[in-house]
This record gives C-alpha cells, sequence and structure tokens, in this order.
C-alpha cells in the first residue's frame, strides 16, 4: 500500500484519514470540557475537592495506555483508534444523563479510556505516515484541523444554551454523536492501510530515550495544571457561566486555528531545543501571572497564551521521531502516554486540596514544573538523530 501524503483529489488516503479523525476527536472532547465544570458545579453540586478526584479519574485511562500495545496484537493501530473515537463519543453523548458524581465517574471514564487510546494511536500512526522534513508543519495543520472543529464544538455549545435553550443533556449528546458518526464512516469507508516498518508488540524502554520520557513527565503534570484549574478560575474566580466559558474556547480556538500551522513552521526552522526553551519560557510566566490575576480579561488572554504556547509541544514529538527507531513508534507511544500521566493521575486530586487553601499556589507550582522542563530542555541537542539523543549540560560532547 502507498502510504504516500501526496493526495490524490478524490481518493482516500492515510493523511485523509488522519485528518478526519483529528476533526472527530475534538468534537466531542471540547462539548465535554466547555460543559463540565458548569455542569459539575450548578447540576451536580460538587466543590473544587470533588472535580479534582474527577480529572484524576479521568487520567487513569492515560496511565494505562500501554495497554494499547497489547491490543495491537488481536487489531491493527488504525482500527483501534477507530473504535476508540466511537467511545469517546459514547461517552460524551450520555453525560448529561447521568447528573450525579457516580454518573460522573462512569461517563468519564468511558470518555476518556476512548480519548487515550485514540491518541496513543494517532500520534503513533502520525509519526510513522509523516516523514521527519514534513513532519513539524503536518503536525501543526493537523493542530489546525482539531481547533477548527474544537471552535465548532464551542459554538455549538454556545449556541445551544444562549439561542435555543437546549437542555444541557441534549448538548452532550448531540457533541458525543457527531464524533460517532464520523469515526463510523471512516471505519466503513477507509481500507486498511499498512505500515512500511512492522511495529514491535510489546513495552520498550531505552535508554536513550530517557530525556523524552522526562519531558513528557513533566509536561503530563505542567498540563493537568492547566487543563483543570485555570478553566475551573474562569467559573470560581470570575464567575464565568456556560456559555462564557464556550465563548473563551470559540476565540482560543480561531486562534489555535490560525496559529498552529505556523507554530509547525517555526518548530521546523528553529529546531526542537529553541522551541521547547521558548515554550517553557513562556509557560513559567504564565503560571506566575496566573497566581495574582485579579481581572478577568486579562485571565482569558493568559489562558489563550498558554494555549498557544502548548502547539509548541509538536517539538516533543518531532524530537522523538528523529531519535527513535522507526518499529518503536506505537510501543513507545503507550509508554509515553503513561509516563505523562503518573503524574497527571496524582496531581489533579492533590491540587484540589491546595486548590481549596489557595488557588494562587497551584499556579506557582505549575510555574516550578515549568522551569524544571526548561532546565530539561537545554539538554536537547540542536540537531538531534539516532546516536546523538541528548546532550551533556556540562560538556559539549553528545550523552
Amino acid at each position: 500500500m502507498n502510504l504516500s501524503l501526496l493526495s490524490v483529489q478524490g481518493k482516500l488516503s492515510p493523511i485523509t484519514l488522519l485528518k478526519l479523525m483529528t476533526f472527530a476527536m475534538p468534537f466531542s472532547f471540547g462539548v465535554w470540557m466547555a460543559l463540565f465544570n458548569n455542569f459539575a458545579i450548578d447540576q451536580v453540586a460538587l466543590n473544587g475537592s470533588h472535580i479534582g478526584v474527577l480529572q484524576s479519574w479521568r487520567e487513569v485511562p492515560g496511565f494505562l495506555a500501554f495497554g494499547a500495545v497489547f491490543l495491537l496484537l488481536f487489531i491493527a493501530e488504525q482500527r483501534l483508534a477507530i473504535w476508540s473515537l466511537i467511545m469517546l463519543g459514547a461517552g460524551t453523548a450520555i453525560t448529561g444523563w447521568l447528573p450525579s458524581f457516580n454518573g460522573l465517574l462512569v461517563t468519564t471514564m468511558l470518555m476518556s479510556v476512548g480519548f487515550h487510546y485514540y491518541e496513543t494511536m494517532k500520534q503513533s500512526l502520525a509519526l510513522q505516515w509523516f516523514s521527519k522534513a514534513e513532519a513539524p508543519v503536518q503536525l501543526g495543520r493537523l493542530m489546525s484541523i482539531g481547533a477548527a472543529s474544537s471552535l465548532l464544538a464551542y459554538a455549538w455549545v454556545w449556541a445551544a444554551l444562549e439561542v435555543f435553550n437546549v437542555p444541557v443533556a441534549w448538548v452532550y449528546t448531540f457533541g458525543g454523536g457527531v464524533t460517532v458518526v464520523i469515526a463510523v464512516l471512516a471505519l466503513i469507508m477507509f481500507p486498511q492501510y499498512t505500515s512500511k516498518v512492522t511495529q514491535t508488540k510489546k513495552l520498550i524502554f531505552r535508554k536513550r530515550y530517557s530525556l523524552y520520557y522526562a519531558l513528557v513527565f513533566m509536561g503530563g503534570g505542567r498540563r493537568q495544571i492547566f487543563v483543570v484549574f485555570a478553566a475551573l478560575m474562569m467559573v470560581e474566580r470570575f464567575g464565568f457561566g456556560a456559555d462564557e466559558v464556550a465563548l473563551m474556547f470559540l476565540a482560543n480556538g480561531l486562534l489555535s486555528m490560525w496559529l498552529a500551522p505556523k507554530i509547525g513552521g517555526l518548530v521546523a526552522r528553529w529546531g526542537e531545543k529553541r522551541a521547547l526553551t521558548v515554550e517553557y519560557t513562556g509557560l513559567i510566566l504564565v503560571f506566575l501571572a496566573y497566581s495574582i490575576v485579579e481581572w478577568a480579561p486579562l485571565a482569558v488572554a493568559l489562558y489563550m497564551l498558554d494555549h498557544v504556547l502548548f502547539a509548541m509541544a509538536i517539538a516533543q514529538k518531532t524530537y522523538f521521531q528523529k531519535i527513535a527507531d522507526p518499529a518503536d513508534m506505537a510501543s513507545t507511544a503507550g509508554v509515553s502516554f503513561t509516563i505523562n500521566h503518573i503524574a497527571a493521575v496524582v496531581l489533579p486530586a492533590l491540587m484540589g486540596l491546595l486548590w481549596l487553601v489557595s488557588p494562587s499556589w497551584v499556579f506557582i507550582l505549575g510555574a516550578v514544573m515549568a522551569l524544571m522542563s526548561l532546565l530539561l530542555a537545554r539538554w536537547v541537542p540542536t540537531d538531534p538523530v539516532n546516536g546523538r539523543e541528548w546532550l551533556n549540560p556540562f560538556s559539549s560532547k553528545a550523552g
């Protein structure tokens, strides 16, 4: 099967499938994210501690993402990605019909298993199907498609609540249903594509990937502080309603849709080391600003800047692609998602308790984690390849 990404108009191709799946996932996940805090607080009467527990629970499937590698013994990566999308959509669709803490535990787990297994397979497929030269730009384009999908999801949430007065349960159902329908179409329409290199179907830990593992680990904890508590701050501290949160996400999606391909181009021109340095330096400043912000418009601006900086995490993926054995993509995708979620499983619950004492300290800890990531980024070579994976910070020789 020819895996050329030069798609012939009117014909199906791996890149077309990636684009379709990339559009499908953020629609249901965007609806889930836009509604979650308000739904949990206003209709389920939960507090920050409950939400922290739920967010930690949501990350458990990410911690267990290595299990996807064993599923590849029975199902191809492409099929597993599509079936995971169906699970994500189904979990989102029924969320609003179970308005209790126990109900959210069930629907959140279903949604999250689909989300994390899909993301694991998508990363593996993208790094296999994109060449090293084009990967940063192509990954940026996929991020732009995802942002456009999120944009439509947030627009749907706002219009459904403010214009059409649709009950929240039906807003969730439509959001999840869109993803299920697209995934079923992908399952029916696309043939099974084969990879150029057969993927290892067992867990692999390699010493030479150590710096990548460390970057992924720090990113998992730091990202959770943003995902969980930056949005929660808008609801609790500034009193944003579900419609205002959706509008904020809408503006964020517009910015990301425009900037993501450009950021991919910057990563290609700058290299991974410089891109990661800029990302982590910016995140330190953003988290410190979060800890003292008292003006809602500034908080929204920080939220959007945070999301833009996160797009530079493309550099983590392309750094790994450059140093990795091509047969390790699927296995390491599962392992890296597990490493990413070690801190993510624990931090939201612990930070939820700290949030009740001092929200500012949650963001200060985020700044500390960003600083640690910055120090790790300085170990990345300017031209990473297999055999030159990291630099000794005390020497100019490769480690």
